[in-house]
């Protein structure tokens, strides 16, 4: 693909939030001139669908070109969009929990992320942090286990798959998360730093299978989780050895962004995380919060994608295509008698 026939992306090196429901005039200044590769959501951005979609436009009227947003829309705790003017869903590890067949399992997930494209795109956006390809154990954090898709990699992967697939045939990119594996974690990465301990044998069959399986989708996302099998001194995040596997182990080829920078798990300020992140080899910055101060400097120490990040980040745009013709209402139905115990 030469460059006239790529999608037009920004050069930036981060993923920015904003303060509120309303794009202000500095906020949009400052996009227009840093040009960052796209943008992220969250509940505080969100009010009714004609005021999501009036912002999602003048996110992208402010950098010129069809910039991709993102949200968290997993379902269950983890659901930006919510009633009454969007579906409300069920935490991902009950719904599946509660299926005895894996396969209509994995029909009614790739049903459900569907549906959830579908209203995303309504409103704009383009992007779902999801799927969410950690597998779930006894020691898993609360604020991660039910999101996750089931306790054995086989599972996960197949479900993990449906979801992507779902995503990807509604048109919204999906976000693998989070690479290369959190549920060993018994610690919410908001506050505290994991260490995993795990062999690199056991990760490589199990917390790293799923990611491995799905290495061929268009982006992913990081763990803030130090693998001291790996590097006992620097998250996944910020260590060279274990981008190194992510990129050569897992074979990820795609776009790979951090989790949030404002994350506890990391040390430093937001330029040294900023920095220590993109030098270890993340192609981009992810800053959530909105606020305005630590955008710019975010921005400052992200500086702009150099040309192999810029190659996967077209590369990833370019599977963002438009979904064909539906009958949402059938999926919809099917979806319901599937989650509620229902056969095809």
């Amino acid at each position: 693909m030469t460059d006239e026939a790529a999608p037009a992306t920004g050069r930036g090196a981060a993923i920015f939030g904003l303060a509120g429901p309303e794009l202000l005039p500095a906020e949009r200044d400052f996009f227009r001139e840093y040009d960052p590769f796209g943008f992220i959501l969250f509940a505080r951005n969100v009010g009714s669908p004609e005021q999501l979609s009036r912002l999602t436009a003048d996110l992208r009227a402010a950098v010129g070109r069809e910039a991709p947003v993102l949200v968290d829309q997993e379902g269950g705790r983890v659901q930006r969009l919510r009633a009454p003017h969007w579906r409300e869903w069920q935490p991902p590890f009950d719904l599946i929990a509660g299926m005895a067949d894996p396969a209509l399992a994995a029909r009614a997930m790739y049903l459900q992320a569907r549906l959830i494209a579908a209203e995303l795109r309504a409103s704009g956006i383009d992007s779902n942090c999801a799927p969410v390809a950690d597998i779930a154990r006894a020691e898993t954090h609360p604020f991660l286990r039910n999101r996750c898709y089931g306790e054995e990699a086989g599972l996960v992967t197949q479900i993990a798959a449906a979801v992507a697939r779902g995503y990807l045939d509604g048109g919204v990119l999906p976000v693998i998360k989070h690479m290369p594996g959190h549920g060993r974690s018994g610690m919410d990465t908001h506050h505290e730093l994991p260490v995993v301990t795990a062999a690199p044998e056991a990760l490589l069959a199990g917390d790293f299978a799923p990611f491995r399986a799905l290495n061929q989708l268009p982006m992913a996302m990081t763990a803030h989780i130090i693998f001291s099998a790996y590097d006992a001194q620097n998250p996944a995040t910020q260590s060279p050895g274990m981008i190194r596997v992510i990129r050569e182990e897992i074979g990820f080829a795609g776009l790979l962004m951090t989790d949030d920078l404002n994350m506890e798990a990391l040390s430093g300020d937001l330029g040294q995380r900023t920095r220590a992140s993109l030098a270890a080899g993340c192609d981009i910055a992810l800053h959530c919060k909105g606020d305005f101060a630590q955008m710019q400097q975010v921005a400052a120490a992200a500086g702009e994608m150099g040309a192999a990040s810029l190659a996967r980040a077209r590369a990833a745009l370019a599977q963002r295509l438009q979904p064909p013709a539906a009958d949402l209402a059938a999926f919809s139905d099917e979806f319901a008698a599937l989650s509620a115990g229902g056969r095809l």
